[in-house]
């Protein structure tokens, strides 16, 4: 869908380019009636703007972006039917009520997490389990809100029996990353794909011959040129959620998809793994469970 694309691209955008997605997106219906002079005048900015927009997005014309949002408005036409509404903007206002701020966040979340599972590379994505799952180590690479998911994809696959870890500050990485070998693998985690910090100990893993993996939102950006495979994932993102956050489900969704191929991969080491975890939660729970209070303790084996 070339509006999730246009989403997707949004935070790489500004100024002039910026207003023109910003004005295509608040209303995707009016943008494919009229000239990209037009859109111009409208969204403030000019034709030439439009124009670069276009490019911007992979288009060869403006001709080009009115075929693709004329398609996909007639494609949720046939879907909702001539009753439903219009399709909610990414915009939160300050005087929209509660319900429309669930509703935007909703359709914001829901349609990034369909665009990415729509359009996930299924062999780049095969090829990354089969590496983790082979890996002798894995190493997560990520800082700030991609530092997060670097310790929640750690704590998946530590889970189910890999050696992975996070790790979400550059000395750190780039140590782990020189001690690397052909036989470990990495995943490097990055909304933008151009942080330093997540690039550099990258590049290093790779000159140790480990098995890269590029977890990012920009499939061009040098973090997934640098890397062996690509996994790209698309924003969902509204008023006051940009960036990372507007990112955050649908690249647990890519982190996920991962998890569960390698789980499958090693099927007998990961259910041992779970079988041998699954007693802890329960046993830092205050809750008893029924018919078991007062109960003497079991004695050490």
């Amino acid at each position: 869908m070339i509006t999730a694309t246009i989403r997707s691209e949004l935070p790489r955008m500004s100024g002039s380019l910026r207003k023109v997605a910003e004005g295509v997106l608040a209303d995707p219906a009016a943008a494919t009636h009229g000239s990209a002079a037009e859109l111009g005048r409208r969204t403030g900015t000019s034709q030439a703007t439009v124009t670069r927009f276009c490019r911007a997005l992979g288009l060869d014309s403006y001709q080009q972006l009115l075929i693709e949002l004329a398609q996909e408005q007639g494609a949720q036409g046939a879907q909702a039917g001539p009753d439903a509404q219009a399709a909610l903007g990414p915009r939160i206002g300050p005087d929209d009520d509660l319900e429309k701020v669930i509703a935007v966040v909703a359709e914001a979340d829901l349609r990034a997490l369909r665009h990415t599972a729509e359009h996930v590379d299924r062999e780049a994505l095969e090829r990354a389990a089969q590496a983790l799952a082979k890996a002798r180590r894995i190493d997560v690479y990520g800082v700030g809100g991609s530092g997060i998911v670097a310790h929640e994809t750690q704590a998946r696959l530590f889970g189910i029996g890999c050696a992975a870890h996070a790790w979400t500050e550059v000395h750190a990485a780039e140590t782990s990353a020189a001690l690397l070998t052909p036989s470990d693998a990495v995943v490097a985690v990055s909304h933008s794909g151009t942080t330093r910090e997540v690039l550099e100990p990258l590049r290093l893993a790779a000159d140790r011959g480990a098995t890269t993996i590029a977890v990012t939102g920009d499939p061009r950006s040098p973090i997934a040129r640098a890397a062996d495979i690509t996994l790209t994932f698309f924003s969902g993102e509204t008023s006051f959620r940009r960036g990372n956050f507007g990112t955050r489900h649908s690249v647990l969704l890519l982190v996920d998809c991962l998890y569960a191929r390698v789980a499958q991969l090693t099927y007998e080491r990961a259910t041992a793994s779970i079988a041998l975890t699954a007693h802890i939660a329960d046993g830092h729970s205050t809750r008893k469970a029924p018919g078991r209070r007062g109960d003497p303790p079991r004695s050490p084996r």
